[in-house]
């Protein structure tokens, strides 16, 4: 039996309180001292798996199925990736995620001249299905789900999974993964776009039907937030920009007559985590809650078409050069973070990744972090843990009422792509990055290693080395793919892409078709620059 005691006597002196200097979370939410039932809001009988979903999509959440444990990887040619994917697979991961290198996030072949010094860099290089036939060797594709970080070529990318897919025989009803495929962040946050917002929109609307009718698992696009943050964004600009930037793009598909119940279940989101443990649990949850009435509002009756389903991965802009091993502890918290949160899916740094490409040792540990979280730590057993905390309850609230203050912001001035174009986004993300760099400067941000409790003797871990040949390699390959394949077959192929571009037509069919032909992806990206233009 529990007893109950008289605490007056032991309750803090006020005055205690007041002489504590003033705590705020990196949105800049004021932290009280104490939070008690009082704070907390009044709907506390809310449960996961129904609306608004604050408290998870899942009714069991990881109970019924843990989140999908990803490790985002690639780089050099796709030869040297496929090892990787290999061994990441081998170790336990059960979704691949893949990252490019720049020339093939911007259109470019490895042969072309502004691809010079950046070909397999910061990811992987893919000139044709030929590369993407080798990255994925001795893979099924039907038994993975692969992620794939790209957007301005995201659906040249996705016709070469799908053409590697039906080579491969796969039931394309089966197949299921996400192309990040949006670039609205991109104009507000990152600057890899090719063409400017309309047709980059209706590349993007095009995608959504193509994929509903053809490959209905495929998750068509992953909204991202992840991007915005690293960009320097603040947890509450990071969802309220990214919700933005998904209301535009399920205008867009309304507006083309798409119904909102079937694409909406397509639709997923990436945000990143960081290291404010709390702001960041209140962050995921009160994502889910605004993105369901969002679509409430917009027309959704379809529960599952209110449901945001995330990817997570944790914070590169929060780990450090100096004394990097402390990255592996930053690493789990966010961890933590992304799972308390109720994340679908999860990628998470390897400690060397603030000097180079993670080398195969903090990959596995990247891994292994996620896997003990899992199996190890018990977060997982039940849904929503943190549920009931007066301070999580009450900073979700907190964090959600200011992202709203900046939705109806960007509302009035039109909504997302007004918003970008007028640089709202893009000054506000820079206003919050140079005040966190400042506090950092002057000390009233703590990093471990950085700005103190520094180490004298520094300790440098191997790094991960790409090896300069490369593109040279890269370029061989597309000689030679040149001289092999049918060129009359690819210039038609390019002429009715040309077409369909300047019409209304989907323009995927024509770019699959051109894949499946060997035409190269600077090839494709160019006849839709001779229609489109570039964006500038």
């Amino acid at each position: 039996m529990s007893k109950s005691y008289d605490n007056s006597a032991l309750a803090p002196h006020t005055s205690y309180y007041h002489c504590m200097k003033k705590k705020i979370t990196d949105s800049g939410i004021e932290i009280k001292e104490v939070y008690t039932a009082s704070d907390a809001p009044e709907d506390g009988n809310e449960l996961p798996g129904a609306f608004p979903f604050t408290r998870g999509v899942q009714p069991d959440m990881y109970r019924g199925k843990l989140w999908t444990m990803r490790q985002y990887a690639g780089f050099s040619t796709a030869e040297e990736s496929n090892k990787r994917y290999q061994y990441l697979l081998s170790q336990g991961v059960n979704g691949l995620s893949v990252a490019f290198d720049l020339p093939t996030q911007i259109g470019y072949d490895s042969d072309h001249h502004l691809s010079e010094g950046e070909v397999g860099k910061v990811g992987v290089a893919i000139d044709s299905l030929e590369d993407m036939e080798s990255l994925f060797k001795g893979i099924r594709l039907e038994d993975i789900t692969t992620s794939m970080t790209i957007n301005a070529t995201g659906f040249i990318l996705l016709a070469f999974y799908i053409a590697l897919a039906k080579k491969q025989g796969a039931d394309l009803s089966k197949i299921s993964g996400t192309i990040q495929n949006d670039i609205l962040k991109e104009y507000a946050a990152r600057g890899t776009y090719i063409y400017p917002p309309k047709p980059s929109m209706r590349i993007i609307t095009d995608i959504f039907e193509w994929c509903g009718e053809q490959v209905p698992k495929w998750n068509t696009i992953s909204i991202s937030g992840y991007h915005i943050r690293e960009a320097g964004s603040t947890a509450v600009q990071e969802i309220a920009f990214t919700l933005s930037n998904g209301k535009a793009y399920v205008k867009a598909a309304i507006e083309k007559g798409m119904d909102i119940n079937v694409f909406g279940k397509r639709l997923s989101f990436f945000f990143n985590a960081h290291n404010n443990l709390f702001e960041e649990v209140a962050k995921f949850r009160a994502a889910r809650k605004m993105w369901a009435v969002i679509m409430q509002d917009l027309g959704a009756t379809d529960p599952k078409a209110m449901m945001l389903r995330f990817h997570t991965q944790t914070g590169g802009a929060t780990l450090t050069a100096q004394q990097p091993l402390n990255n592996v502890t930053r690493v789990s918290i966010q961890t933590l973070a992304a799972v308390l949160g109720g994340t679908q899916s999860l990628h998470t740094n390897g400690y060397d990744e603030a000097l180079s490409l993670p080398t195969e040792e903090a990959a596995g540990i990247a891994l292994r972090t996620q896997q003990i979280v899992a199996f190890e730590s018990g977060v997982p057993d039940t849904a929503d843990p943190l549920a009931g905390s007066f301070y999580v309850e009450s900073l979700t609230t907190e964090v959600e009422d200011q992202a709203w203050k900046l939705v109806e912001k960007i509302d009035a001035m039109g909504g997302s792509v007004a918003a970008i174009e007028q640089g709202f986004m893009q000054d506000e993300i820079g206003k919050s990055a140079y005040e966190y760099q400042r506090q950092i400067e002057s000390g009233e941000k703590i990093i471990v290693g950085v700005n103190k409790f520094q180490s004298i003797q520094a300790y440098t871990p191997p790094s991960f080395k790409i090896d300069d040949n490369i593109r040279q390699v890269q370029i061989d390959k597309l000689y030679k793919l040149k001289q092999e394949r049918n060129n009359a077959l690819v210039a038609g192929c390019l002429q009715r892409i040309n077409q369909a571009a300047q019409s209304t037509a989907n323009l995927i069919p024509a770019v699959l078709e051109a894949v499946e032909n060997y035409c190269t992806l600077g090839e494709i990206s160019d006849e839709l620059r001779k229609v489109f233009g570039e964006y500038k």
